[in-house]
């Protein structure tokens, strides 16, 4: 029950803020929550199979390749100003590609992706790291057929 509020609460949140193509949204704060004097806190990332209503579909470890897509949803609290982080996609330790995300306060979700491809099969990893280059989570995966 709890968690089905929570979830209504975020797409609420994140249609009244008009977030451009399910790239990023907010989510309602509660105040009775303590600051923290951290700059943020990761709360929860993942692998999925897609992005509804910025909700990560399916989480995953193994993706095929004619799924087409593979996501990586992260979400973030106690933010408290405008910060940035990146997420890095390696396949067999060899970087592929670098997407920066843009938080904004006081709580931000946010995802990247790739496309599939025959020759992506193997192992791969994400990692999600602060603009200082600090890996704050790394989440890994493999492309099968």
């Amino acid at each position: 029950m709890k968690k089905k509020f929570f979830l209504a609460v975020l797409v609420f949140c994140g249609t009244l803020i008009g977030c451009p193509r399910g790239s990023f949204f907010l989510w309602a704060q509660d105040p009775s929550e303590p600051a923290d004097s951290m700059r943020y806190a990761l709360t929860s990332a993942v692998m999925c199979e897609g992005i509804q209503e910025e909700i990560p579909l399916n989480p995953t470890i193994v993706f095929s390749v004619g799924h087409g897509n593979a996501y990586c949803w992260s979400a973030f609290d106690q933010i408290a100003q405008k910060e940035i982080i990146y997420h890095f996609w390696y396949r067999k330790d060899r970087l592929v590609a670098s997407i920066k995300l843009v938080l904004q306060p006081p709580r931000w979700a946010t995802y990247s992706s790739i496309r599939l491809r025959d020759a992506d099969k193997g192992p791969w990893r994400v990692d999600i790291t602060d603009s200082d280059n600090h890996v704050l989570k790394t989440l890994r995966f493999s492309i099968s057929d």
